[in-house]
């Protein structure tokens, strides 16, 4: 497999990582490979938090008292928080070793989740969320890490989709399982039921994880000044693309300071990471060239990830007027059939060139998102059951191919700082997707909108004897059945805007990602790097 043939060397025997003896090597695999799995269900937790109170926000708000405004920040400070602990964590865990900063992640974020349910006001909760994101989100890039280190190539046809699948599956499944959790329980049980599996999670890390060394040294050169100006520009970053769409960009001051603080922030980061002794995130990754590709797919996976998992309950909610069990249902189909199609990439990833299995998911992907720009008012379970069978499959089987062009080839010494990165840059692409989304679905709402309204004129027989129709079923209203019927017919307008404003931003997807299928030709076929330094296979 060319895209996971990474990092060579010595494949003919695994090499001490850190203080691992040489020694039976077989009991060792079977001891790293189980401490690898309590690792990634850290990680599924992580990921799954960041859609899990999608579907129930409105419980939330109702139980906290909060404001539609605020209630929102639920999931914002989480991403936020998340979004500067993601590529802090390579010098983090570094400093601390990989066994001690995902202890502190997992058994961090088990301890926010309680004090999440325990909430009772919004204030606290959006405290805890912070919390909660930016502990755990050590978690991500620590798995993707380990994974490219203590496993040899020859193992990656089944590490990469496992990975790929918990990155992806996590966030698609986040409405279905937080909708079930809701309407069973209550809106405490998205976060109660962090609380067992991630005792479990940190304990059995302690107890197995000991892949490396801590190196304390290395906080004597800690770039203080840099982890400053890092979380200002991507804090900032954050905040701006997550409230813009919604308050008219620079017009609200709120944003407007937050892009000032986010500009000043990246240009002193920038400055930093090229000119510190020991930069906060070593951006020297991006000098290879299938780490530089890998991270910028990875970007629009984000976009394809976050904007599709934003997109299907935003609509089913506002055109169909579904409950948060009933979005949850509906979107579980993709999660099911990524779930059984990560063999299958698997297996695919052993005969075939990675950039032909990133042409069939882009494929897959395109083709789904196509299938929607036929939306109507009245589309439902099944009309959506093949766009988002084409969106799981498609997601998976470019995951893996991605996975191992980013990471398959780095020598081992840049993998901590690298997978930071890779894991930004998928996070960064969702956020900058749904800010996309967003400013254009109310652009295009307010043309499809102006559209209608000249169509739906007193000039218009058709509109005229519809509406005279719905006042005469009104009849029962008396004199208040015009405007009864004027009101439904309002609605109804405002609805048809609203669907082919969702029709509008699928056809954009559907460009999207055929335009990343012009895009593989320039890719290179990876080859594998020399490794450098030891601490892997």
């Amino acid at each position: 497999m060319a895209a996971s043939a990474a990092v060579a060397g010595k494949p003919s025997g695994p090499m001490p990582s850190g203080p691992m003896p040489a020694a039976k090597p077989a009991s060792l695999d079977r001891r790293r490979t189980f401490a690898f799995f309590c690792m990634v269900f850290g990680m599924f937790m992580a990921i799954l938090d960041i859609q899990i109170v999608s579907a129930s926000l409105a419980e939330i708000q109702a139980g906290l008292s909060a404001s539609s405004d605020e209630i929102s920040w639920v999931q914002t400070s989480y991403l936020i928080a998340e979004v500067i602990m993601i590529p802090l964590s390579g010098t983090l865990s570094r400093v601390l070793s990989t066994r001690w900063m995902f202890v502190i992640a997992s058994g961090g974020f088990t301890l926010m989740s309680f004090m999440c349910a325990t909430s009772s006001s919004i204030n606290e909760m959006i405290i805890w969320r912070a919390l909660q994101g930016f502990i755990g989100g050590g978690m991500i890039p620590t798995v993707f890490a380990s994974a490219f280190t203590i496993f040899p190539p020859e193992k990656r046809p089944v590490i990469s989709p496992i990975i790929g699948l918990v990155a992806t599956l996590a966030p698609t499944v986040g409405p279905t399982i937080g909708g079930y959790l809701t309407e069973l329980f209550s809106w405490h049980w998205l976060f109660l039921v962090n609380i067992i599996p991630g005792i479990f999670v940190t304990v059995s890390t302690y107890l197995l994880v000991d892949f490396d060394e801590p190196n304390f040294d290395l906080l004597k050169s800690f770039d203080w000044a840099g982890l400053g100006f890092m979380a200002a520009f991507l804090g900032a970053l954050e905040y701006v693309l997550e409230e813009g769409p919604n308050n008219d960009w620079f017009q609200d001051e709120a944003v407007a300071i937050l892009a000032v603080v986010c500009a000043v922030g990246a240009i002193g980061f920038f400055y930093r990471a090229f000119t510190a002794k020991q930069p906060i995130v070593d951006l020297r990754a991006f000098k290879d060239g299938n780490f530089l590709a890998g991270s910028s797919f990875s970007f629009v996976m984000g976009i394809g990830l976050y904007g599709l998992t934003y997109l299907y309950p935003l609509y089913l909610g506002r055109v169909r007027g579904y409950s948060s069990l009933q979005i949850g249902e509906t979107m579980f189909v993709s999660g099911a059939f990524m779930f059984m199609t990560a063999p299958i990439a698997g297996r695919m990833s052993r005969v075939l060139d990675p950039r032909i299995m990133m042409a069939i998911g882009f494929s897959s992907f395109a083709l789904g998102t196509w299938l929607i720009t036929g939306l109507t008012k009245d589309w439902d379970f099944w009309e959506l059951f093949v766009p988002q069978i084409l969106r799981g499959v498609g997601l998976m089987i470019c995951m893996v191919p991605i996975n191992n062009i980013a990471l398959g080839t780095l020598p081992p010494d840049r993998i901590k700082n690298a997978s930071g990165l890779y894991n930004l840059t998928r996070n960064l692409g969702g956020a900058v997707g749904l800010a996309l989304i967003n400013t254009i679905l109310n652009n295009r709402l307010d043309l499809h909108l102006q559209r209608l309204h000249d169509s739906v004129n007193w000039a218009r027989s058709t509109a005229v004897e519809t509406l005279d129709a719905m006042t005469h079923s009104y009849q029962s209203l008396g004199s208040d059945a015009g405007a009864a019927a004027m009101k439904t017919m309002s609605r109804m307008v405002r609805q048809q805007a609203m669907v082919m404003s969702f029709a509008d931003i699928f056809y954009l997807l559907t460009f999207l990602f055929l335009a990343l299928l012009l895009a593989l030709p320039f890719i290179k076929k990876p080859r594998a790097a020399p490794a450098s330094g030891g601490g892997g296979h």
